[in-house]
């Protein structure tokens, strides 16, 4: 009998260890995580699931890969900072797969960022009839450019010039640049032509005349800035609003004068919507109306990329189709000449479907997709690699996906540790945990409450462990027993807004009402193209909060207007004393707190000011008080605590006050009043933006998915704050998937009956009860399930 090998060295590095880890809450938290098997990090929004995971474990391996790029390449790249741990041992290459939306840029679609737009344009250049050119020929991001002149050049000894011309043909339609859509400027929102320039008539955000713009526009010469702009004459109205860029000197300064449109065209018009700030869109909405580019009937490409064509449909078409009947048009393709290309584009074809975004098209522009849509789109470039030992990272998988999807996207997770990889997931849905070869519950709370490891082991050692998650794990809501009756209803009339086909419906008021459905049915196509744009309606998305490492939820909400004119009031001084951001700020670090030191291609290093100590005020402001406490104090409060410091006695702020309450009802109590926004879990920030919608007027409110980042046990105080709004009068409607707030509803609206063309219709209409006991649609079946009917 031969003896049993000694097992190799390197086969003893199967597990992750964090010893020490202090990212935001984490308080000197050590874990083993064994390699190669699917971990899932549970606990409440804020205990430091993500400060582990992506602050500390993929952060690391990041860094670490950034150091084997040469000291040239680094100095291009962002600088990342070590994590605050002892030691981080085992670490392989991490791919991180978060929820953050896809950039927004105009030009960027569903297909360029997955590279199937790519093949596509390989496969027409190949087989497409008339040819007209390469593959950048039906490209909508590549112009059409052309040139001639004489080239010197040097034959025999002696120089000679010879008349060349080039000519690269672009897929790139001319009129709109590629974006599908072209934009008429309302001219009476970009001046008052009753005034001078002198007067302030431009009305375009940040052209203020006593900066950059007014010595620019006194001193270019081309009108006058005294006269009302309405006794212009033709060539000074031309010269002011559509002169190209020149260059012009100003007292001695060179600088570039350009007329109002190009400037605005290039600065704002130009940028996805979505991305500028409030004030700035609301200018762009009312300025620029956005129209299907009448050239290229908004499909973006130039006359030659549409002429060509297979098998009757060209490039256009095909990415204007349904990924999974676009899928079926490649397969029927047989063409050996190009048969890897074929496998490839059919690979990723089929991996849209297989993962549940069959409905999308190829140019869906990538900025119009949720949080959950852009997070799985991501997934496809993982799907087929060929990479194993790879550490994979997931930030809540599941957003935005139908119970029936959720088991799709397991069985996608379970291929990827299956290859050989490293699965860790962030997680709150009891589906999703169950397939976890091995848990880490962080808390016991949030905040300063959480930051520990309270559980390690397996599901079944969960269930029994005694955590909150534990404890809330096999929770199953109930049916309501008393349904409130409608107020009246909000009629929508042959709403046919992307894949919606003429639908109608009655959405009662005055109640809880859930709008459901598969992912892609045509849920929030239904609410934010027919009900959202209504007036009174107050509408809470999923789009990202911005903010810098200044920004804090007391700047957020507003709330650190009331209190600091309680500081000056008390005080007798001005307000703006009481801002880090002005006046009142550390003069070492400019209010920052920390002072960044910037080591070339090395991470900045963040050292507390030794001035302020991190109090970021200057000592002087510190003096004042306000019952008892200075501005740094106040700020370091939680909002559990700051809540009845502003409710009564000599700090008594009643509009201080109605927002902390706010912040406390969206659970959100533990949260610090100057904690940076950077530091905020997803979920945290979401709740963050719906507690500053709460305080606006309105009758109606629509919420997008409000239990994403919600641990099990906030679900309930979710649904109680739900029933709180509706029984102040309000009307309140939520996109959602979320069993237990379809269970908690008073009235169902569920769409289907499929994806896509597949669905976009009212396949039921009702309460719970009836939609349990009919059970002809999904939802009704994963509901009865759910709550064991």
């Amino acid at each position: 009998m031969m003896p049993k090998a000694a097992q190799h060295a390197a086969d003893s590095h199967d597990l992750i260890r964090v010893t020490g880890a202090r990212v935001n809450n984490l308080k000197d938290v050590s874990v083993e995580i064994p390699k190669r098997r699917l971990t899932v990090f549970t606990g409440v929004s804020g205990s430091g699931k993500s400060s582990l995971v992506f602050g500390t474990i993929a952060s690391e391996s990041q860094r670490l890969i950034n150091e084997t790029y040469s000291a040239f390449l680094q100095g291009f790249m962002q600088t990342l900072a070590r994590p605050e741990v002892d030691v981080l041992d085992g670490l392989t290459t991490a791919i991180l797969v978060d929820q953050e939306r896809m950039g927004g840029d105009v030009r960027s679609t569903v297909g360029t960022a997955t590279d199937a737009n790519a093949m596509l344009r390989i496969l027409f250049s190949r087989l497409g009839r008339p040819h007209i050119g390469s593959p950048q020929a039906y490209s909508f991001n590549v112009p059409s450019v052309s040139g001639a002149g004489a080239v010197t050049f040097e034959k025999a000894g002696q120089k000679q010039k010879e008349r060349r011309s080039f000519s690269i043909l672009g897929g790139m339609c001319p009129r709109c640049e590629g974006r599908g859509s072209v934009n008429d400027i309302n001219l009476a929102a970009l001046y008052d032509e009753d005034k001078s320039i002198n007067e302030g008539a431009i009305k375009i955000p940040g052209y203020s005349m006593d900066g950059w713009h007014g010595r620019i526009f006194r001193g270019v010469g081309y009108f006058d800035p005294d006269k009302p702009i309405k006794k212009y004459t033709k060539r000074e109205l031309n010269d002011l609003l559509y002169k190209e860029a020149t260059k012009v000197k100003i007292e001695g300064i060179n600088l570039t004068y350009a007329g109002l449109v190009p400037s605005i065209q290039r600065s704002m018009l130009s940028k996805d919507i979505d991305g500028l700030q409030p004030h700035v869109r609301a200018f762009v909405e009312r300025v620029a109306t956005f129209t299907t580019c009448p050239e290229c009937g908004g499909t973006r490409l130039a006359p030659e990329a549409r002429s060509s064509k297979i098998n009757g449909r060209n490039i256009a078409d095909c990415c204007a189709m349904q990924i999974s009947d676009l899928a079926d048009w490649v397969r029927g393709l047989d063409e050996p000449s190009v048969a890897p290309l074929l496998t490839a584009l059919r690979k990723t074809l089929d991996s849209f479907v297989e993962i549940g975004l069959g409905y999308l098209s190829l140019e869906r522009p990538s900025g119009t997709l949720s949080g959950g849509e852009a997070q799985r789109t991501k997934m496809i470039r993982h799907l087929g690699s060929a990479l194993t030992d790879v550490t994979y990272v997931f930030d809540e998988p599941t957003i935005g996906l139908h119970p029936h999807d959720i088991q799709r996207m397991n069985d996608l997770l379970l291929q990827l540790r299956d290859k050989g990889n490293t699965v860790l997931v962030v997680e709150h849905k009891p589906e999703a945990i169950a397939i976890a070869d091995h848990v880490i519950d962080l808390g016991p709370g949030a905040g300063r409450a959480g930051g520990e490891v309270v559980f390690e082991g397996t599901v079944e050692g969960l269930r029994a462990s005694g955590t909150l998650t534990g404890r809330h794990l096999d929770d199953r809501a109930v049916l309501k027993a008393d349904l409130r009756k409608a107020q009246g209803a909000l009629e929508v009339r042959g709403a046919d807004t992307h894949n919606l086909q003429n639908v109608d419906v009655d959405i009662p008021l005055g109640v809880l009402v859930v709008v459901t459905g598969v992912a892609g049915s045509g849920k929030s196509s239904l609410i934010r193209g027919s009900v959202s744009v209504q007036d009174g309606v107050v509408s809470v998305d999923q789009g990202a909060i911005r903010g810098s490492r200044r920004s804090s939820p007391a700047t957020y909400t507003g709330l650190l207007d009331p209190i600091r004119k309680a500081f000056a009031k008390v005080n007798n001084v001005k307000p703006a004393l009481f801002s880090a951001n002005s006046e009142g700020a550390c003069p070492n670090c400019n209010g920052a707190g920390v002072i960044y030191t910037d080591l070339g291609i090395l991470a900045s290093v963040a050292t507390t000011c030794e001035v302020c100590e991190g109090k970021r005020f200057d000592a002087s402001v510190l003096e004042y008080k306000l019952a008892g406490k200075d501005i740094s104090e106040v700020l370091a409060m939680p909002v559990s605590e700051a809540a009845p410091f502003f409710a009564e006695g000599d700090a008594r702020t009643p509009a201080a006050h109605a927002i902390l309450s706010r912040l406390a009802d969206v659970g959100l109590g533990y949260l610090s009043l100057g904690q940076p926004l950077t530091t905020l879990s997803g979920g945290e920030r979401q709740r963050l933006k719906l507690a500053t919608h709460l305080g606006e007027k309105g009758g109606i409110y629509v919420l997008d998915e409000p239990t994403t980042g919600l641990h099990l046990a906030d679900v309930e105080n979710l649904l109680a704050l739900l029933d709180r709004i509706v029984d102040s009068g309000k009307s309140v409607i939520v996109i959602e998937h979320h069993q237990a707030v379809m269970a908690h509803a008073d009235w169902i609206i569920d769409l289907g009956p499929g994806a896509g063309h597949d669905g976009g219709r009212i396949v039921f209409e009702g309460t719970p009860a009836d939609l349990i006991a009919d059970r002809s649609t999904l939802t009704g079946k994963h509901l009865a399930e759910y709550v064991g009917a």
